[in-house]
């Protein structure tokens, strides 16, 4: 097993143990044993006050967004989905894959409630979110599984919706109080046509996939954080104290939309240039124009 520090700060955040990583469990037993051992781990991740977990949230959403735009067969990745989300303006509404990618950040950036979970999802379904919840008896990773394969069944053409509720599920199981993508990370187009046993296996192997993959971004966010938090003392830009709240919660930042209302479109645009001189903020889109800016 692994060892932990007993003090939930600094370097000591828990990792994936080199055992889990590098099995490829071919047994429902294993591979449930496997992910339950996963899971511990990321549960564990919520002690720890210094790691930017909204962020980490957004990060994860737009790595589902990437794998369920994928399942569709359409082209756009991340830059695509970020111009199209971080980019828009009052009025304006995103192209399908923006869609997808403004479901799961709403999903993410709001409490779990039964309510949120229905504002994420398309209209003609929300009706049904309710009922789809009400998972059966059993450990949270069988849970979700369940809600999945029912979601599936039910509305075939709502792959999203069916993912996204059953990072729900396991999220209230473990009494989470915000939803964590997950299983879109480890599932693939085909696993999802499978169903009983067969569907177990596939999002017990997703959940080791997805966790891996979140606790590894979890240490770079943390590690970025801090080095941003470290050097906001000596910033003395006007707002310079909100423009790093938003840094550490959201995935990427337009200087002219996202800092109206405490800062001006120059002034915006100079922190923007000075974080990135300072190493600690990196231009996103490779632009000279329209630019995004995260950590």
């Amino acid at each position: 097993m692994m060892d932990t520090c007993l003090r939930p700060q600094g370097d000591c955040l828990p990792l994936i143990p080199d055992w889990i990583v590098s099995s490829r469990s071919q047994s429902l037993e294993d591979a449930s044993m496997m992910s339950g051992a996963a899971l511990s781990v990321l549960h564990g991740l919520h002690r720890f006050s210094d790691v930017p977990h909204a962020l980490l949230r957004e990060r994860l959403a737009l790595r589902a967004t990437e794998a369920c735009v994928a399942f569709q067969g359409r082209p756009e990745r991340a830059p695509e989905l970020r111009d199209e989300v971080h980019l828009l303006r009052p009025g304006d509404h995103p192209g399908p894959s923006g869609s997808i990618f403004q479901s799961w950040r709403f999903a993410v950036g709001r409490r779990l409630t039964t309510q949120h979970l229905q504002k994420s999802v398309p209209e003609n379904v929300q009706p049904r979110v309710s009922e789809w919840m009400q998972a059966p008896q059993g450990a949270p990773i069988a849970k979700a599984t369940r809600v999945l394969e029912t979601v599936i069944q039910d509305a075939p053409h709502h792959e999203v919706t069916a993912l996204l509720l059953a990072d729900a599920t396991l999220a209230r199981a473990l009494r989470w109080d915000y939803l964590i993508p997950i299983f879109a990370l480890g599932l693939s187009a085909r696993d999802l046509h499978k169903t009983g046993d067969d569907l177990r296996l596939s999002c017990s192997r997703a959940v080791v996939t997805g966790i891996t993959e979140a606790v590894q971004l979890a240490h770079s966010l943390f590690r970025d954080a801090n080095r941003l938090r470290q050097i906001e003392p000596k910033l003395r830009a006007k707002g310079a104290g909100k423009a790093v709240e938003l840094f550490l919660s959201r995935d990427a930042l337009s200087p002219s939309l996202a800092f109206t209302g405490f800062m001006s479109d120059r002034a915006a645009r100079r922190l923007c240039d000075r974080l990135v001189a300072l190493r600690v903020v990196r231009e996103m889109s490779g632009r000279s124009t329209f630019r995004l800016y995260g950590i």
